[in-house]
């Protein structure tokens, strides 16, 4: 299992990756640009000491990530998913990424998707933090493999 995040904008939430990295085993890659630096305080500050145990590979871009990408499908986990993770089944080396939190993922990332996932949540409810989107798919993703 990969986490990618694509084009973030709020440090906390990579610093919150780094942790989720690190727990889980996951190797984490950020797509830029981000819209942040990526030592940006908050970064650190929500990584905490768990840095060195993450596994962060930075890509300068969608191209740059495609190109350098390891065999595995690509998940895309989306408010515009098509299958409820509840019925999805995780295969050991699926990529699991997540669109910028502001605007998601623009149409060619979504095309590039081998698979888009929804995590069920109210109707009335946007969205849930990026950070936490990606808790709940990384342990889904060890807990429900195919």
């Amino acid at each position: 299992m990969r986490l990618a995040l694509f084009q973030p904008a709020i440090p906390q939430n990579v610093g919150a990756c780094i942790r989720l990295s690190a727990c889980f085993g996951a190797a984490l890659h950020v797509i830029g640009p981000t819209a942040f630096p990526l030592n940006d305080r908050a970064l650190k500050r929500a990584a905490l000491d768990y840095g060195p145990l993450g596994h962060m590979t930075v890509h300068a871009s969608w191209n740059a990530f495609q190109a350098a990408r390891s065999p595995g499908r690509l998940v895309l986990f989306t408010t515009h998913g098509a299958v409820p993770l509840d019925a999805f089944r995780f295969q050991p080396d699926d990529v699991l990424l997540f669109g910028s939190e502001p605007s998601g993922a623009p149409d060619h990332v979504h095309a590039a998707a081998d698979a888009r996932v929804v995590i069920p949540i109210q109707p009335d409810a946007r969205s849930l933090n990026l950070a936490v989107s990606a808790g709940i798919a990384c342990w889904a993703a060890r807990t429900r493999p195919a």
